[in-house]
């Protein structure tokens, strides 16, 4: 195994520095839990009767008597989002395979499991990031019986892996594996997808045709197949050892998905402090991998949104992590892969051409992962570097051929696509920020034009429509942050951006809010923080002020007007925010959250 980078080593190191008060008081939970013996003997007869009185015969048999390991399913599973279609036959997958290891599955509970997809550019995204706090709370609620031994988690998508993630790691005694359901096979390219939505925004299609091309894009079961959000989770759970090896992008409803599922059954119930290989999730998750997470997203080109979760993912964890580190560790990380949008290759393209076993080799070869971490697998992650194979009816594990099967969409780190990762950190006059660069043209990476301000994304359309975005601009959108709105992703603003730097102008979008996996060709400086609803420089920011975005130097600047430093903030008009679809349910969460830098998160602080 390679030596560890010196910048991967010193960022780890000042991650445990910081977070050692903290971490001490996290993993005092799992000292002071016994897990020798089988949770539900720890409670009184009647609670244990209630725990099985649903079950079949021979389960309930099982619980109330003999040292049988006790297995928590939590399911995201509804048959709206397509990812988390697949998780209907799951659970009687589970059961069967749970029985042929001597172990009992329980659904302990459901989570609720919203789809961005649907939700964009409308009222209910602002319920979007919060929902990772509702899942989390969700997570602990099914897990606060305190009758299983270990965990299995069946979600995938954006805010429903950290969330599921979140719950999970405050119960640190428990082992945990995650259960993806995998992609959708490959339908329409996204970068056609992509083309159509640029022309259906220029009205140059119309909406039948833009229905047609979004339907065969997203298609069937399974997960949308560009690298967004749900599948930077799937490359970020590898990386931190918490699937059984690459699962991640194994198609649903196939014999080597059901396999999979069945083996990361098996695994549990090997992995309880009831046998002799106790794996709890508090000590899987430590500080080397979450660095190992932040590695991943910058030599994949993986999803902005993850600025925001693994803060507050590491947060659950007793571990305090900041932009800074991210910065730093995308400083050294080369980009590995390309995947849409920062290439035209999707997720199914990626695994065939290697995937992330190929990844992981070569980050393990170039010292810039922790590869001695524990993992639900086993110790390392030398076993993430193996491919999985149907024999008969079971799974095994073979090493991934030693060469990139296609160069155009995974490349060896002697021979990157850029010598550093495909996401940067910005800062300057207008705060902290957060940007994709990896599908940035070189010469669209550095845009210095007057500022174009708006406080709504249905603003920027109309403007977009009305012909005065036709210059060279920076954009800005402000009071989009978690505690203006609930910090809603501006998806919808991509594809006129696209139409105006074809045309030729220099445009960025600078905003408090997010855009996520979906950010592509155009600068785009999202997560402002501090967001203008808490008086941020982005709420002194008028039409014609000149704003410098350089995604190359990574500067988020003010370059006029004069009496800047003098100019008050303007005050937002946030009462639109409030009401209708559900949001008035959320106002707590709202008044409660944090900065993006800190997670977004309305969640108490675990001290």
């Amino acid at each position: 195994m390679a030596a560890l980078n010196p910048t991967i080593e010193a960022v780890t190191e000042r991650i445990r520095a910081r977070s050692a008060q903290r971490r001490r008081r996290y993993l005092d939970l799992i000292d002071a839990y016994d897990a020798t013996k089988p949770a539900r003997v720890k409670i009184a007869e009647a609670n244990r009767a209630h725990g099985a009185a649903g079950c079949a015969v021979q389960d309930k048999i099982d619980l109330l008597g003999g040292k049988w390991p006790s297995i928590g399913i939590v399911t995201a599973y509804n048959d709206m989002l397509s990812a988390h279609a697949p998780y209907e036959r799951f659970p009687d997958i589970i059961r069967k395979a749970a029985r042929e290891k001597g172990a009992v599955a329980q659904v302990a509970g459901g989570v609720p499991a919203m789809c961005d997809g649907v939700t964009q550019g409308f009222a209910g995204m602002e319920l979007s990031l919060f929902s990772r706090d509702v899942i989390a709370l969700s997570t602990a609620v099914s897990l606060s019986h305190l009758t299983f031994d270990a965990a299995l988690l069946l979600g995938i998508c954006d805010k429903i892996v950290p969330g599921l993630l979140i719950g999970a790691l405050r119960f640190p005694w428990l082992p945990v594996i995650f259960v993806p359901s995998g992609p959708m096979p490959s339908g329409l390219p996204n970068k056609e997808k992509a083309a159509r939505r640029q022309l259906f925004a220029e009205g140059k299609i119309g909406r039948e045709d833009l229905l047609q091309a979004e339907a065969e894009s997203y298609h069937s079961p399974g997960t949308c197949t560009f690298y967004g959000t749900a599948n930077s989770n799937q490359m970020m759970m590898e990386l931190m050892g918490l699937h059984m090896p690459n699962a991640a992008f194994v198609n649903p409803n196939t014999p080597l998905r059901d396999a999979l599922t069945i083996a990361a059954t098996h695994r549990a119930a090997e992995i309880t402090g009831l046998g002799d290989d106790y794996r709890p999730i508090g000590r899987v998750i430590d500080e080397r991998s979450i660095v190992n997470a932040m590695v991943g997203l910058m030599a994949t080109g993986g999803s902005t949104n993850h600025f925001i979760h693994l803060p507050a993912i590491a947060r659950a964890a007793g571990i305090e992590i900041n932009w800074d580190d991210f910065g730093d560790v995308a400083k050294v990380t080369p980009l590995l892969a390309k995947i849409y949008p920062n290439g035209s290759a999707d997720v199914n393209d990626f695994r065939d051409a290697g995937g992330m076993a190929f990844v992981t080799r070569e980050l393990i070869g170039l010292g810039l992962v922790h590869g001695d971490i524990a993992t639900v697998a086993g110790d390392g992650l030398q076993r993430y570097t193996q491919e999985p194979r149907l024999e008969g009816d079971s799974v095994v594990w073979r090493d991934a051929p030693p060469l990139s099967r296609d160069e155009r969409i995974v490349r060896p780190g002697a021979n990157p696509f850029q010598p550093h990762g495909g996401l940067v950190v910005m800062a300057g006059g207008l705060g902290r920020a957060c940007a994709k660069t990896s599908a940035v043209g070189a010469a669209f990476l550095t845009v210095e034009a007057p500022a174009l301000v708006f406080d709504t994304q249905a603003d920027v359309q109309a403007a977009f429509r009305a012909g005065a975005l036709d210059r060279d601009c920076v954009i800005v959108v402000r009071g989009q942050g978690p505690r203006a709105n609930g910090m809603p992703e501006l998806h919808k603003l991509m594809p006129l951006m696209g139409a105006l730097q074809d045309r030729g102008f220099k445009v960025a979008l600078v905003t408090d809010g997010r855009m996520s996996g979906a950010s592509g060709k155009v600068l785009a400086a999202i997560h402002v923080t501090p967001e203008a609803a808490e008086g941020g420089p982005l709420a002194k920011v008028r039409d014609g002020d000149v704003l410098r975005v350089d995604g190359a130097a990574g500067v988020l600047d003010v370059v006029s007007p004069a009496d800047w430093r003098d100019r008050a903030p303007s005050q937002l008009d946030l009462a639109g925010n409030q009401r209708g679809m559900g949001r008035e349910l959320f106002s707590l969460f709202r008044i409660n959250a944090n900065s993006a830098e800190h997670g977004g998160t309305a969640l108490p602080d675990y001290d």
